[in-house]
């Protein structure tokens, strides 16, 4: 779970990020915008259209939850996120491949913030 001041509260934030740039992936999207304080606050949202499925759309939530919190929250400083998901086969990758897909659509939109070698995924390895 993130922790509080990593999270928005109310529309106003989430709005004001909307506004922001959007790079699109296979299975998700990831739209930002600057912030004025140090710090990142992130929202994941999966519509009823991806599952009609409570379980399957909380279950897609946690899972990028998580890899924000464990492996990307160094690169997102300064940043209001929102990563909207698309497709429900995010509920069943692989972790290298959600890693992977996560990873390409932060690395489009914020690039030299990170490298792929810094987060631990080598091109070519077997899933």
């Amino acid at each position: 779970m993130l922790r509080k001041e990593n999270r928005f509260h109310g529309s106003r934030g989430v709005r004001l990020a909307y506004r922001g740039k959007q790079v699109r992936g296979r299975f998700l999207s990831f739209r930002y915008s600057k912030r004025d304080e140090p710090g990142y606050r992130i929202a994941i949202v999966v519509s009823r259209k991806v599952s009609k499925s409570a379980v399957i759309r909380n279950r897609i939530r946690r899972r990028l939850y998580e890899l924000v919190r464990t492996q990307y929250q160094g690169a997102l400083g300064g940043y209001d996120c929102i990563v909207t998901v698309y497709d429900v086969t995010l509920a069943t990758l692989t972790p290298r491949k959600l890693t992977n897909e996560l990873h390409g659509v932060l690395s489009k939109a914020l690039p030299g913030r990170f490298t792929r070698e810094e987060r631990g995924i080598v091109e070519g390895q077997k899933e």
